[in-house]
């Protein structure tokens, strides 16, 4: 069996077909059985249990979930994906427990009915609501973001009833692990990085607003603004040299950290590294650094000093505490490698100390082709 891709399962899915979706290697390497929220049934359900072995969850979009009025499950998120839990739930109306693939059935029913209200759910119970984020698997390469789009792309609620699938071991099942399986139950396998691909296919998020040149202590480069339509961010692009997509170019993709590119906190290395990304682009002649512009409210800088004034704090050596220039999140690379891609790059060669932050890049049409440590100069 191979793998399918999203453009064929769209109406598959619209008819209530269950499907396999694979996040990337790099990100946790597994797979979920999906069907949308809108088609479940208790047999669904009951194969979840069954063939899935692991934990039924609904992953819901933002308005959805503040329908029904949960609330987050810790109120400061340390899972190592920052997977996005609520209270769970059970329907005031469950039959039994609430254990029971009728019930969980029926609980997954009326939390994506259009007349939902927090007073037909109690918590905890057997159903596990996921918050999906905003902008699907563009902001986060999950099964969560996965299912709510798959959903959404098919015309149902935005919303889907995802399981990991495991082994008869209790192992996580993998890629190979879950075409066999695919065939054996006759369900479609498809990716998340192709998911991606389809979507960066049919939306465009970035739009570039002016073009300017930059003298700069390292030659003069060509800014370009871009806007990006799921927050409104401005986002900056240098260039220099003729860049093609058949060419691999110089790239880096790095976030704006205002205590530490403006002011030069101590320790932060946003500064040093986008001067030698600079640096460096200039010497060669060519390349793109993408500078994304990040939300800087009042919790973030007094987060950002709080981090560094702790670390400092159980560090009294001299050693750098890197406060953000490599902390690059799916969604940032994700718009900067629409970024990239409206600039014309195709084949990357990527500045950067932390290559598995890159997650899902091949579903962004881009490919990279060789992996360059960062240093500060």
């Amino acid at each position: 069996m191979e793998l399918n891709k999203t453009a064929e399962l769209i109406s598959e899915i619209k008819k209530g077909r269950m499907i396999v979706l694979m996040d990337d290697e790099d990100r946790e390497n597994e797979g979920d059985l999906v069907i949308a929220a809108d088609k479940v049934t208790p047999e669904a359900v009951a194969f979840m249990v069954e063939h899935g072995r692991g934990l039924i969850c609904l992953a819901m979009d933002n308005e959805l979930m503040d329908r029904i009025g949960v609330s987050p499950m810790a109120s400061a998120n340390q899972a190592p994906l920052s997977t996005a839990f609520t209270e769970s739930i059970d329907a005031i109306d469950c039959t039994g427990s609430g254990v029971s693939p009728a019930d969980r059935a029926r609980t997954i029913m009326r939390a994506v009915d259009p007349e939902a209200s927090p007073d037909q759910f109690q918590v905890p119970g057997h159903v596990f609501p996921l918050r999906a984020r905003r902008g699907g698997v563009i902001v986060r390469s999950g099964q969560t973001e996965g299912s709510v789009d798959l959903a959404r792309l098919a015309g149902l609620a935005p919303a889907g009833v995802i399981c990991e699938v495991m082994a008869a071991d209790g192992s996580m099942s993998r890629l190979n692990a879950l075409l066999e399986f695919g065939e054996a139950h006759d369900i479609p396998v498809v990716t998340v990085a192709d998911l991606i691909e389809y979507r960066l296919h049919s939306e465009t998020l970035v739009e570039l607003q002016a073009k300017s040149r930059l003298p700069t202590e390292w030659g003069t480069f060509e800014l370009n603004l871009f806007r990006c339509s799921l927050d409104d961010g401005l986002h900056v692009a240098l260039t220099m040299g003729d860049l093609q997509a058949d060419q691999p170019a110089l790239v880096r993709v790095q976030r704006a950290n205002l205590l530490g590119d403006a002011f030069g906190l101590s320790g932060s290395l946003g500064r040093p590294h986008l001067a030698y990304t600079m640096q460096k682009v200039a010497s060669e002649g060519s390349g793109a650094i993408v500078y994304l512009s990040a939300d800087e409210n009042e919790d973030r800088i007094v987060g950002q000093l709080e981090h560094y004034l702790s670390n400092r704090t159980a560090n009294q050596s001299n050693r750098s505490v890197d406060s953000g220039s490599e902390k690059v999140e799916f969604k940032d690379f994700g718009v900067g490698a629409q970024i990239l891609r409206a600039l014309g790059l195709g084949k990357l060669r990527v500045l950067t100390n932390s290559p598995k932050r890159m997650r899902a890049v091949s579903g962004f049409g881009l490919e990279i082709v060789d992996w360059l440590p960062l240093e500060a100069p």
